[in-house]
């Protein structure tokens, strides 16, 4: 009896199938975690006039003064002009600007200065000190706990960022129901600041009045000893509220610094940062 014939296995064609397929996940997987690029097109410009005061603590200073009483002799440092991301952080931008349009950020101090680093502006408190008083009108920025809104590094001088874990505003102005964080930084370089990376909204770029930054950021300022150093941590450890009181004070720039205006700017065209930008 002649034997069974038996076909042979049906390796070719599935081994095929089974390399192609393979191959194609693998590149869809591969093309799926390329980025996206972040769209840094500047949609809006504002200006920020800074200058010096040599008169701010004058003696006969009264409580009713403010930088505009104080500072009528002022000299000034220049203008800075700002481009915002308002595709990539549009809260951000939209309060940022709200606050330069309406005047917010006028006659109020640069109040801490970090060699090679950067500078604070917008602390939040009284007029008559030189510090920020929000209008009404900010909407609350919930992009201050979204991760999207942290993806850009402070990679170079220029950088304008929204101020969070260097934020020092007093604790009793954070709790109340309608704080806004408005404090913000711009970087002074020369060399980057990743220590503010994924913990502060990079939303914009000096475009003009670099010079400004960098001679704000010459500006000498209050620098403690070591040995007041020393002491301050060891209060720190032992929880004496005195030692956070006795730090505010320190980077505080010798010279009176502040923004003597603000404004926008119109972009008839938004345009993307130049390639050097981030």
């Amino acid at each position: 009896m002649a034997s069974a014939v038996t076909p042979p296995p049906l390796l070719s064609t599935t081994n095929a199938i089974t390399r192609r397929s393979l191959l194609l996940s693998t590149s869809l997987s591969s093309l799926s975690t390329v980025p996206m690029p972040l769209d840094t097109t500047i949609t809006d410009r504002v200006f920020m006039d800074f200058s010096l005061c040599p008169t701010y603590y004058r003696p006969d200073r009264t409580l009713s003064d403010t930088i505009a009483t104080l500072c009528t002799e002022s000299a000034p440092l220049g203008r800075v002009v700002l481009g915002l991301y308002g595709h990539l952080v549009p809260l951000t931008v939209s309060n940022f600007k709200t606050m330069c349009t309406t005047a917010s950020y006028k006659n109020t101090l640069v109040h801490k200065i970090f060699p090679g680093q950067f500078f604070l502006a917008g602390r939040q408190g009284r007029r008559d000190k030189g510090e920020v008083r929000p209008p009404s009108q900010l909407v609350r920025n919930t992009e201050t706990v979204d991760s999207r809104a942290f993806k850009l590094s402070h990679s170079r001088p220029g950088i304008v960022s929204l101020c969070l874990s260097e934020n020092d505003d007093e604790d009793d102005i954070k709790l109340d129901p309608n704080y806004r964080n408005v404090e913000f930084l711009i970087t002074t370089g020369p060399a980057p600041c990743p220590q503010l990376d994924n913990k502060n909204i990079v939303f914009g770029t000096v475009l003009e009045g670099l010079d400004v930054v960098t001679s704000i950021a010459s500006i000498p300022t209050y620098k403690p000893s070591e040995r007041i150093r020393q002491f301050n941590d060891l209060a720190e450890f032992f929880g004496d509220e005195r030692a956070q009181n006795a730090r505010a004070i320190w980077n505080r720039p010798l010279k009176t610094v502040y923004i003597s205006d603000c404004g926008e700017l119109k972009v008839t065209k938004p345009s993307l940062s130049p390639p050097s930008l981030p």
